[in-house]
């Protein structure tokens, strides 16, 4: 994953592949760990396989977020709860609590469902000749840590600081602090890597200006060991609309398309187009932006921007984006290049 998207998934959208993080280690002594080199925590945080895993996952939100129309619980609620299973092979389970039921995803190596109880409805995504293991496993708990990690490091200050515990496993707790080089409202990505199995267990982003985190994404209950088949295998109910897109088709839901990046490393900026607003469709993008956005305007024109404790979006009157965990003068001087 790009730099680009991670930023946008920690500004936007970036719970729903973590494990979540527990609040920080209790009263209790921190666990004596044998000393490890950032480096060497690095390297193997990018290469630990996940293994068979049951747990809870909970998103501790302050991005501050407007309660958008459509957009997930984990996105605008101060807490959710995420359940996740791993099967250490590449499938997984994941359940979402909805306000009327229970969205789940289920990988089962060569099909991604997504199941949604309330409206009963599901989608099956046929991975098709391409082989289910270049699939992300729904449910792992570590690959967008991992993905932040490996973006992240040339463009850092990598330290390992202490020890500490995660749903009652001994972690180390390495910290990425931006080169003095890059412009954006992060101060430090700190992840909590489990001192057995190498994997993240809990993600903290902190912004400038706030002692306070701005997401807290991590475990906070996790059993490792063999979990049951079935889990990772799914039948619609009896009475349930399935729909099945072709592997490549297009989705059924129009998205914006991301068009290039500009950038490298902690300040990146995605480019792009909102998509136009669709007959029938209950909202209009450009609308939503002007609602809860702030009227701003620039060598580019006149347009409307959004801001969270850790990213920026600015959309112009004639629908361009531009998004980063940046300032607004990063998003002027992208536009106007």
């Amino acid at each position: 994953m790009k730099l680009a998207t991670a930023a946008l998934a920690v500004t936007a959208a970036g719970a729903m592949g973590l494990g979540v993080l527990t609040m920080p280690a209790g009263a209790g002594a921190d666990p004596s760990l044998p000393p490890v080199s950032a480096e060497d925590l690095v390297t193997s945080v990018l290469t630990a396989k996940v293994p068979a895993l049951a747990g809870t996952v909970t998103v501790h939100n302050a991005l501050g977020l407007p309660a958008l129309p459509g957009m997930a619980a984990p996105l605008t609620q101060p807490v959710t709860t995420v359940r996740v299973w791993a099967d250490g092979r590449g499938d997984g389970r994941l359940a979402l609590p909805s306000p009327s039921g229970e969205r789940d995803l289920i990988e089962d190596g060569t099909t991604l469902w997504a199941y949604d109880s309330s409206s009963r409805t599901a989608t099956a995504l046929e991975h098709g000749p391409t082989p289910a293991h270049q699939h992300p496993p729904v449910t792992d708990p570590a690959q967008a840590a991992r993905d932040l990690v490996g973006t992240l490091r040339e463009y850092s200050t990598v330290t390992v600081d202490g020890t500490g515990t995660v749903a009652g496993r001994s972690v180390y707790e390495l910290v990425l602090t931006p080169a003095s080089t890059e412009r954006t409202l992060l101060r430090e990505v700190r992840v909590a890597v489990d001192s057995a199995q190498r994997v993240p267990l809990e993600l903290t982003v902190l912004a400038n200006g706030s002692p306070d985190p701005a997401l807290q994404i991590g475990f906070s209950d996790l059993t490792v060991g063999s979990q049951d088949p079935s889990l990772f295998h799914f039948t619609p109910p009896a009475g349930v609309t399935v729909e099945r897109p072709k592997a490549g088709s297009p989705p059924s839901r129009p998205e914006s398309p991301m068009i290039h990046t500009e950038g490298a490393g902690w300040d990146t900026v995605v480019l792009g187009q909102l998509p136009p607003a669709q007959p029938g469709a209950r909202t209009d993008p450009l609308a939503m932006i002007q609602r809860f956005g702030r009227p701003a305007s620039g060598p580019w024109g006149n347009g409307w921007v959004l801001q969270t404790a850790v990213g920026t979006v600015l959309v112009t009157s004639d629908g361009r984006v531009a998004a980063g965990a940046v300032p607004q003068q990063v998003l002027d001087e992208a536009l106007t290049r």
